[in-house]
């Protein structure tokens, strides 16, 4: 024990606080580098430099991003050895080519093409510098697929046998690929991270619309992030109530855990809006309900039945409290995503889109939401999966190594300082690159350096931050 904590415990923690760290940079630079994509075409398509200023001053906040992203992942995935070998000795069969897929399909092709795709465009002209945007863009695309697909095995494993030692052996790769809920947890995926850097660019743009209304980049960046926002969000309303019917069918004791239900309900479960549930008591106290609108949720059935976590011996559910409370606050940011979505197409037809500054200021608030959202989502889904890293088949507690709490819990105090230290700096640093007006500037070198494309004159963007920061 190490402050009074086992070592799993203290394993799943440590686990918990670099993925959170890492999956907020992905889920970002997802998103941006396919908005960089769209701004990029956007500016070959009609020369408008407000464009290009607005790919050069995005384009530096991607790298940055990027960078951290890479760095907390590799940090993360040394814990499969150290915290988790057993885990990795079971299941590496099947979830080492799938992330072995990653690199070689996704990290080289993002890597091959990210240097271009930054510092190029004078070097291999405008088609082959937009051919690199796209190749970046697809390969973060690409990447989230397969690591989506190895998460989701732990899931719904498929495809598998188990030999005489009991370690997972892969026996249907497409199978073990395209497992029960990988089309839903990959879109859901994919549009949270468009979500995320939508809102992000629009509290961007609002907060400089806020300073000056009138500034052009400010301006289309806010009324791009609001059409994703208005368009994208029902969508993945759409998305995640399917994934919650996966999930029903696959992990009943997940979505017991995330409704808050302990009872069986055969004749329409109500929807538990509030509450604190109890595993010891086995209740939800203080439960704020609405009669029969869970099953109509859940089993889009007035009378549905849903089964409650007495269905099943303790040691086999998920602690109810946490995925209950992180569900609510993903959904809850879902649907003020849809509000301000919904209220910016107001905006835009009574033309007060770029004037209105009580909007402005929502959208500012809402910057971060979708980071808030994509980690309580994942909490929700990877604490609902316990007692299990393979669901159903290789408990937690079997799959940790045999190590000291001391020893987890002194990496887990140097990880948490380091941590705050290195990428508090970063996010720091980014909130500055954020903070800097996105002008024009009219003697950027751009305007006098020719392109290699023919018959295409450039035209002038953003020199200030890449000159500073990348040498140009």
């Amino acid at each position: 024990m190490f402050l009074g904590y086992s070592a799993e415990i203290l394993a799943r923690v440590q686990f918990a606080f670099t993925v959170s760290f890492h999956f907020i940079f992905p889920a970002f630079s997802i998103g941006t580098a396919s908005f960089l994509a769209v701004l990029n075409g956007l500016w070959l398509i009609t020369r408008d430099r407000a464009y290009l200023k607005l790919f050069e001053y995005w384009k530096v906040i991607f790298a940055i991003t990027f960078g951290m992203g890479v760095v907390s992942g590799i940090v993360m995935s040394y814990q499969f050895g150290t915290n988790w070998a057993v885990f990795s000795d079971k299941a590496g069969a099947v979830i080492g080519p799938l992330m072995g897929y990653e690199v070689l399909t996704a990290f080289f092709l993002e890597a091959g093409f990210l240097g271009i795709a930054l510092f190029g465009r004078k070097r291999v002209g405008d088609t082959m510098h937009m051919v690199a945007v796209v190749m970046v863009a697809l390969g973060t695309l690409i990447s989230a697929t397969w690591i989506t697909s190895a998460n989701s095995w732990m899931h719904t494993p498929a495809g598998y046998t188990i030999d005489a030692n009991g370690n997972f052996a892969p026996q249907d790769w497409w199978a073990i690929i395209f497992n029960p809920s990988f089309p839903y947890r990959l879109t859901h995926t994919v549009l949270a991270a468009f979500l995320t850097t939508a809102f992000a660019v629009g509290g961007v743009g609002a907060w400089h619309l806020l300073r000056d209304r009138d500034n052009r980049q400010s301006r289309i960046m806010f009324s791009m992030a609001m059409w994703m926002a208005a368009l994208v969000t029902p969508i993945q309303i759409l998305v995640g109530d399917m994934h919650g019917l996966n999930t029903l069918e696959h992990q009943p004791q997940k979505i017991a855990a995330m409704e808050g239900h302990f009872e069986t309900h055969t004749n329409g479960a109500p929807l538990i809006l509030f509450g604190i549930p109890d595993d010891e008591a086995e209740t939800t106290h203080y439960a704020v309900e609405i009669p029969k609108l869970g099953s109509l949720i859940l089993t889009h059935e007035l009378n549905g039945t849903v089964r409650g976590l007495k269905e099943w011996p303790r040691d086999e559910r998920p602690p109810a409290l946490i995925p209950f409370v992180t569900f609510r606050i993903m959904v809850g940011i879902g649907f003020l995503m849809l509000g301000l979505g919904l209220w910016s197409l107001w905006a835009r037809w009574k033309g007060t889109l770029y004037s209105s500054h009580t909007l402005h200021r929502a959208a500012v608030v809402m910057g971060g939401s979708g980071f808030v959202a994509v980690l309580a989502g994942w909490y929700t889904t990877e604490v609902g999966r316990q007692p299990y890293t393979v669901y159903g088949l290789l408990r937690t507690a079997d799959s940790l190594s045999p190590i000291s709490a001391a020893s987890v819990g002194a990496s887990l105090i140097g990880f948490i300082i380091v941590y705050f230290i290195v990428f508090g700096m970063g996010v720091y640093y980014l909130f500055r690159l954020m903070r800097r007006t996105p002008e024009l500037d009219e003697d950027h070198e751009l305007d006098r350096a020719p392109t290699r494309t023919a018959g295409i004159n450039p035209g002038p963007a953003q020199g200030d931050a890449l000159g500073a920061h990348h040498g140009h």
